[in-house]
């Protein structure tokens, strides 16, 4: 469900907040959105699922123990998680590297991969940049690109240098993964303003991945980490 915000609502922002939840606020819709493979059995589609019920404010779980999830129920304080922000600050683009091609080029920000796999999908994401003169290679790589939840991969127009990234509005999305028997992590989209647990704000971004395992070593972002835990959020 797509929701307009007209001047007398609050803005989409989330709060991480100290060794707690993420703080959401400004009616953000929340939706389950799963990775479903295709023939080959790789990563090609999201497919949304249910729609969670939401106030204006709403908390949602980051260290992985709420027996309420995706909601926080107070589980962080007992044990006391940890949850340290380490991500850097910096702006994507000091942190990608730079793949030109013929047509588009990429911009790869690895530190932020959240191990969705849409870039293997019919031949890797770095071979089709180099092979973008072809229409289908481009097209393909552009698809890959802007299906990448965490924002790592972004592809630019060759000539213009401008992104070509598909407009998301305001949402986030609860992953699940059952190529992997595990859920991922908090697929947050339309620029919405993320602030960390000091004040500081994140870049706003199309799209960015969040860690709700409490596992990664990039926090606040996913690192991938779900994965290799085989974290599991009890909603399939």
């Amino acid at each position: 469900m797509n929701r307009r915000y007209t001047a007398n609502m609050a803005q989409p922002k989330i709060i991480v907040s100290t060794d707690g939840p993420y703080i959401v606020s400004g009616d953000v819709p929340l939706t389950m959105q799963t990775i479903t493979p295709n023939a080959q059995g790789e990563s090609w589609e999201w497919v949304a699922g249910r729609s969670f019920e939401t106030t204006e404010t709403y908390e949602l779980c980051r260290c992985g123990r709420s027996r309420h999830k995706p909601f926080c129920d107070g589980s962080h304080t007992t044990p006391h998680f940890r949850g340290t922000e380490t991500a850097t600050r910096a702006p994507f683009s000091d942190q990608a590297e730079r793949l030109d091609g013929p047509a588009i080029t990429l911009d790869d920000a690895e530190e932020l991969c959240a191990f969705a796999r849409f870039c293997d999908a019919g031949g890797k994401i770095w071979s089709l940049i180099g092979a973008s003169g072809n229409h289908a290679a481009k097209e393909l790589a552009i698809r890959e690109a802007n299906h990448c939840p965490s924002g790592r991969l972004v592809v630019n127009d060759a000539r213009t240098d401008r992104p070509i990234e598909h407009p998301l509005p305001p949402s986030i999305g609860i992953v699940e993964d059952p190529a992997m028997r595990c859920s991922g992590p908090l697929w947050v989209r339309g620029g919405i303003e993320i602030e960390s647990a000091d004040g500081t704000k994140y870049e706003p971004r199309n799209r960015v991945a969040l860690c709700r395992c409490g596992g990664s070593k990039n926090k606040p972002f996913c690192n991938g980490g779900h994965a290799s835990i085989k974290f599991d959020d009890g909603l399939t």
